[in-house]
């Protein structure tokens, strides 16, 4: 998918987003290839469950995509249609959107693609309304943060992923440096996203909401605002880095260094210093815990029958087992809930001296953490790229593991 259509499947997505169409709804999308992979990625940052990828293709069903079952299209008859909705980016759209109708599919359809006209799309009074009122409210929020955080840069960051905000943090003061700003004010979508900002020293912080960001970015880019910066490592900011992703793999800390920021390969990312304890240390068996965290925003869960697995091996070998949980998440079966700040979870992982855990943002919070760290990678592709998504996240020194069908726990 070039960059046009992209940005076309972005905005269309953000205007199913706005006028609610998206929210309980049943999810599936219609045709396996690359820019629907895009899509669910897409779906999956804003925190939305794709039900599955239906596709005529009988060689693919029983397949997944970033946990997402490939199934028959009549599976979706089995559903209660008046909540369901099938979204399409694949060039055939008409002729899926017919099949679907011929099958007694009665519920909505949304194609987020138009590869016969994009100036059609561009130019509709729907989608020009929409941007125009998107910007002006984008300026209102960009007028109160400058009046609010007078003479200060504005760093931007677009989507709610804590280990995207640690790279960011990682290099953004040698940015600064090199760019000579003296004072700046970083956006970051929730209260978690703050608090990594935190870990890395006195800076001033400012939360909003995903529809908040995504004005304040528009207005910013519509008024070529010069004193903003959206350092993310995903399209469409840094488009020249994603495509280069097609022929060499890149780690994540070199995208942001490289790509994001502009720095020497050799520049050394700054550590977090700013941790804290966590207040009920001495409840945890020193050296003989493992804190389980199964749970994240940006990538696809694994079954229950994996970590069933995992929990009875450390329970078998006399270990106390925790489950971070946020909220109200579940602890795992058999293990114990708890809830440390961030600032507090390296001192509970050292002090347990074990931590096993799906590859997310926490995994980079912990990066340094003096224990026995294990991650956890869905078995899918980084984007449309052909590298596995452990190829792009794994952290050196950790036991980076991929969850496949066939997955066997070991220690090894």
């Amino acid at each position: 998918m070039d960059k046009l259509h992209y940005s076309e499947m972005v905005e269309k997505f953000r205007v199913l987003l706005q006028n609610g169409k998206l929210v309980n709804r049943t999810i599936y999308v219609f045709g396996h290839c690359n820019a629907t992979e895009s899509l669910i990625d897409l779906f999956l940052k804003n925190d939305f469950y794709v039900s599955a990828i239906l596709d005529n293709n009988c060689e693919k069903h029983g397949k997944m995509y970033r946990g997402i079952p490939i199934v028959c299209p009549k599976e979706i008859l089995l559903e209660h249609q008046h909540n369901v909705i099938v979204c399409i980016v694949a060039r055939a759209y008409a002729a899926m959107a017919d099949q679907l109708k011929r099958m007694g599919y009665k519920g909505k359809i949304y194609k987020l693609v138009d590869y016969n006209s994009y100036a059609n799309y561009s130019l509709s009074d729907e989608v020009i309304k929409t941007m125009t009122d998107r910007v002006e409210r984008g300026k209102v929020l960009s007028w109160s943060l400058n009046k609010k955080y007078q003479g200060c840069f504005r760093i931007l960051c677009p989507f709610q992923a804590l280990g995207d905000i640690y790279y960011m943090m990682s290099y953004l003061p040698y940015y600064l440096k090199k760019k000579s700003i003296q004072k700046c004010i970083i956006g970051v979508i929730g209260y978690a996203c703050s608090q990594v900002v935190r870990l890395f020293g006195e800076y001033n912080v400012d939360v909003f909401s995903q529809i908040e960001m995504d004005e304040l970015i528009q207005a910013a880019l519509y008024t070529q605002d010069d004193c903003t910066f959206i350092p993310h490592q995903d399209r469409p900011y840094v488009v020249n880095v994603h495509n280069a992703l097609y022929i060499k793999c890149l780690p994540l800390d070199q995208i942001y260094c490289c790509g994001v920021f502009g720095l020497p390969q050799d520049t050394k990312p700054i550590e977090p210093d700013r941790f804290c304890d966590y207040p009920q240390l001495e409840n945890i068996d020193k050296g003989n815990a493992v804190i389980f965290s199964p749970y994240a925003k940006s990538v696809t869960a694994l079954d229950n029958a994996v970590w069933k697995t995992i929990v009875e091996y450390f329970l078998q070998h006399g270990f106390q087992c925790y489950t971070n949980v946020v909220g109200d998440e579940e602890a795992l079966y058999g293990t114990i809930p708890i809830s440390p700040k961030i600032c507090e979870m390296k001192s509970v992982v050292e002090r347990a001296g074990m931590f096993v855990g799906i590859r997310s943002g926490l995994c980079d919070i912990l990066r340094t953490a003096n224990a026995v760290k294990i991650a956890l990678y869905p078995d899918y592709n980084y984007c449309d790229t052909r590298w596995k998504a452990i190829d792009i996240y794994s952290i050196e020194g950790w036991n980076n593991k991929i969850v496949k069908d066939d997955f066997v726990w070991t220690m090894k």
